[in-house]
């Protein structure tokens, strides 16, 4: 799954730790998440598009191949 949180971040002049601690995670979970390597859970996809005035859709979307 990719996102566009660190494009959301650059335009909110956020870093990851601010926006970590503004959703109550680590630093390190906000990159592994920007960077693919996780995918966050429902909760978090939430509270991370919600802090961004997106809907989880605009946020996170499946990459090509990735089925439903």
């Amino acid at each position: 799954m990719k996102n566009t949180i660190k494009i959301e971040r650059a335009r909110h002049n956020l870093t990851q730790g601010d926006v970590a601690e503004k959703i109550g995670v680590s630093r390190q979970s906000i990159n592994a998440i920007e960077k693919g390597k996780y995918v966050p859970s429902t909760v978090l996809a939430i509270k991370i598009a919600q802090l961004f005035k997106l809907s989880v859709e605009e946020l996170f979307f499946l990459e090509e191949g990735e089925e439903l």
